[in-house]
């Protein structure tokens, strides 16, 4: 609950330090003291926006401070902070500071480290609820209604979330796998087209290299042929140089012993005549190496132009094809796998969507007959807060499939009547602000087990209205407060009476400067400012004694 709030230099309040405690607590002054100015500055620490007109006129920084303290801190404010990277320590305060300036800039601070004033509007859903003239937050909100109901039915949604998002992620898989299938079936024919060239082509890795090793060294061949037929005829026949070497050979042993010179040219000769013979033996295997079949080059080519075809064809090297191949089939068979894969899908999300729809059907139901017993609940409210002639109805309407969601299947809107045969509408559109306050109020009272923001403020809630249902008024706040905290700005002596702790705005003037304070009441102060509220500018016996009496009978 909020703990205190430290004012500095808003409007007409120079310095302002206020402590609150839990139970109900009343605010009363006179008109225009400046009880605004408290709400405007527990506005700036939600997230309001930052008006420059707040810093007080011949000030430069304008500064409210709130702090809010838990038994246990809520799991939504701890799921915040943590997202906010701010860590509070088990029994931590939780302190929000707002600073603006009067040349327009503004700060907000959680605990002294800086934050957005993004996450100050997000905790203020959880720290404050405030009813006023002009409400567009709270129970005004048809987008909390559905929340609220559901607390009421005491309802657990979390099943339904649940079968919406098994719902939600089996469809959502179901179309991809369509979709996956769909663009195969588009390229089936195609693909089978190019499985059926390149099975018949039967490409194989590193043949493309090898034919063109081989095309390369029969290119060789054709170009060396002329100088090998012609080596060939130097070397062969009974006229070549090798012949003519082997008969001077022959000739020069029958006569090397004759001299020890003609035995070493008769050495040096036989090895020349053996060199030749080797290298006539190789020139006849470079012949036969390179000499070639022209239907085989034809065939080795054709072969290699039709894998390189291929290559271009499919964007990829030609050793690449084989693998390329296997891409084909797997998506060929994807195809008849797709089938089965989405049938079982199909099965999986019309199971699922059998299932949401019953847990969904169910929520429905429950809302439905939560709905009866808080419309019932609320009506018994309206009576004594003088609102006898309006009626309540908590709207459930079924929502068309495209709108189905994680919450169920239907929108839930709080709608009243505030005259015999006048249509239903939503709350903040049909009532007045006291109306709209006291209806706030009787639902408050109905809803009163369900939980809400840790602090609850009423902004003359009974305004126009006063006596027997001023005090109703003051009864169902008090009511409201217990074991929790209540805060409301009253003119209504009724109301006061029935506060906890009693604060005393007002206005005071020393020559141009007006100042705005606010103190706490004793039980003295309390008698003497509720019989000004009962008498008015001259507070009379009578008044003192009849302040006494609805203090005794609070």
């Amino acid at each position: 609950m909020l703990t205190s709030l430290a004012i500095r230099n808003v409007v007409l309040i120079e310095a302002l330090d206020l402590g609150f405690a839990a139970g109900l607590g009343v605010l009363t002054g006179e008109t225009g003291a400046g009880k605004s100015i408290l709400l405007d500055s527990l506005g700036l620490v939600l997230g309001d926006r930052a008006d420059t007109g707040l810093v007080r006129a011949g000030t430069d920084l304008a500064s409210v401070t709130a702090t809010f303290e838990f038994a246990t801190l809520p799991d939504a404010i701890r799921t915040a902070l943590t997202e906010a990277e701010i860590e509070i320590e088990p029994g931590e305060a939780l302190i929000i500071k707002r600073r603006v300036r009067a040349d327009g800039g503004s700060r907000a601070f959680i605990n002294d480290q800086p934050v957005g004033v993004a996450l100050l509007r997000e905790l203020s859903r959880y720290l404050v609820e405030l009813h006023g003239q002009h409400d567009d937050r709270g129970l005004v909100n048809a987008r909390g209604h559905r929340a609220l109901l559901d607390r009421y039915a005491q309802a657990d949604t979390g099943a339904v979330t649940q079968a919406w998002q098994r719902w939600s992620r089996t469809g959502a898989e179901l179309e991809q796998a369509r979709a996956l299938v769909a663009a195969a079936r588009a390229d089936e024919e195609l693909l089978t087209a190019h499985l059926a060239e390149l099975t018949k082509l039967e490409p194989v890795v590193g043949e493309e290299a090898e034919l063109a090793a081989q095309r390369a060294d029969m290119q060789k061949g054709e170009r060396l042929s002329a100088d090998l037929v012609a080596l060939q005829v130097l070397w062969e026949g009974s006229d070549s140089a090798l012949a003519g070497m082997r008969s001077a050979a022959r000739r020069l042993d029958r006569i090397a012993t004759e001299h020890p010179l003609l035995a070493e040219a008769l050495a040096a000769l036989d090895r020349a005549v053996i060199e030749a013979g080797e290298a006539e033996d190789l020139l006849g295997a470079a012949m036969d190496a390179l000499t070639h079949d022209p239907l085989l080059l034809d065939r080795i080519e054709t072969r290699l132009f039709e894998l390189r075809a291929a290559a271009r064809k499919h964007a990829c090297a030609a050793d690449d094809l084989p693998a390329k191949m296997l891409d084909m089939r797997a998506a060929l068979d994807a195809i008849v796998g797709g089938d089965a894969d989405i049938a079982r899908l199909e099965r999986a999300s019309h199971d699922a969507a059998l299932d949401y729809q019953a847990k969904a059907e169910a929520l429905s139901v429950l809302r439905a007959e939560a709905a009866r017993r808080l419309d019932t609940a609320v009506a018994a409210e309206l009576a004594p807060l003088k609102l006898d002639a309006a009626r309540f109805r908590t709207a459930v309407v079924r929502l068309p499939d495209d709108r189905w969601g994680p919450n169920g299947v239907d929108a839930i809107e709080f709608l009243i009547s505030t005259n015999p045969g006048s249509a239903f509408a939503p709350l903040g559109k049909i009532a007045s602000g006291g109306e709209l306050s006291r209806f706030i109020l009787a639902l408050k009272v109905a809803l009163a087990e369900q939980g809400g923001a840790a602090t609850v403020i009423f902004d003359e809630i009974d305004r126009g209205v006063g006596g027997a249902v001023a005090s109703s008024i003051g009864e169902r706040l008090h009511r409201l407060a217990g074991g929790g905290q209540l805060l409301a700005v009253t003119h209504s002596p009724q109301v006061a009476a029935r506060g906890t702790n009693h604060f005393l705005i007002a206005k005071s003037s020393e020559g141009i400067v007006t100042r705005t304070s606010v103190a706490l009441l004793n039980a003295a102060g309390r008698q003497e400012e509720i019989a000004r509220m009962l008498s008015g500018a001259e507070i009379t016996p009578e008044a003192r004694a009849q302040a006494d009496r609805l203090l005794e009978q609070a």
